[in-house]
């Protein structure tokens, strides 16, 4: 085989390996395409009350919103109705993920338990959490409980679910390879069902990561004297309209945080898979 010249490899490494400017001139770009459409609602959001579009009593530029949540901030209404929102969406989360996972790999693993349980997820899948909020409310009183109740409710479905899919659907290939080598039913589960499982399973806990949020701030509406929710409720009462539109930032930012710590939490868990997802 002929060898190439130095010359012509040096040629060929500056072609295939990008310069440090180009590097962040594609780093740029990237970011840039993922902001635009975010830029562009922020400054109609900014625009539109102040040219008259739209009502400015009810709309406030987006300045004046962003304003407020810093008053908010510094005087700590915040923080405390923050702090209250993430305590009860966190509880209720981690316990629908404690309560979802396993019971979805043991319906979605032993067809008898499927058989049994599967009408009755069937009746309860298709009914919306808020609609069951005043029962909750009746049987749970009005405090921390029902809130929490409402939130594992929310939860447990799309967890439930997506862990039921992803064990029915791991590739059989990779079942009848693992039995052909002898491996006893739990070292099975264990070492093939369970880690093919692990990325859908985390599509279900991210759904359930913005259900939590969503379902706690309805909740908080009804009763509630601390969180986000009870927040934007009682500023809308009030006519305070920018610390409405401050709160509905900041419940905004905590689903994003939220929903990219799971996003991290998946990409180290699943770090054998040629691309995590997103």
């Amino acid at each position: 085989m002929a060898e190439i010249p130095i010359t012509a490899t040096v040629q060929l490494l500056k072609r295939t390996v990008p310069s440090p400017i180009g590097r962040v001139a594609g780093g740029l770009a990237v970011v840039a395409k993922r902001t635009v459409a975010i830029a562009a609602f922020l400054v109609l959001w900014e625009v539109a009350p102040r040219i008259g579009l739209v009502d400015r009593t009810f709309l406030v530029p987006f300045s004046e919103a962003v304003k407020a949540l810093i008053e908010l901030a510094e005087d700590g209404q915040l923080w405390d109705n923050t702090r209250a929102s993430l305590v009860r969406s966190l509880s209720g989360f981690l316990i629908a993920i404690g309560a979802g996972v396993p019971l979805g790999l043991l319906i979605g693993w032993y067809r008898p338990v499927s058989e049994i349980l599967g009408p009755l997820l069937e009746l309860f899948r298709n009914t919306a959490a808020l609609a069951l909020l005043p029962v909750f409310i009746l049987l749970l009183g009005i405090g921390e409980t029902s809130k929490i109740a409402i939130v594992v409710y929310a939860c447990t479905w799309p967890i439930l679910l997506n862990t039921i899919s992803a064990v029915r659907t791991v590739d059989p290939v990779l079942i009848k390879s693992a039995r052909s080598m002898s491996l006893p039913p739990h070292r099975l589960f264990a070492k093939v069902i369970l880690p093919a499982s692990l990325p859908t399973v985390f599509t279900g806990i991210r759904l359930a990561g913005a259900s939590s949020i969503l379902v706690l701030v309805a909740a908080e509406m009804v009763g509630a004297k601390a969180g986000l929710g009870y927040l934007v409720n009682a500023s809308q009462q009030n006519f305070a309209i920018p610390d409405m539109y401050a709160a509905i930032i900041a419940i905004a930012v905590v689903g994003l945080i939220f929903n990219h710590l799971l996003v991290l939490l998946e990409r180290r868990l699943t770090r054998w898979r040629p691309a995590a997802g997103s």
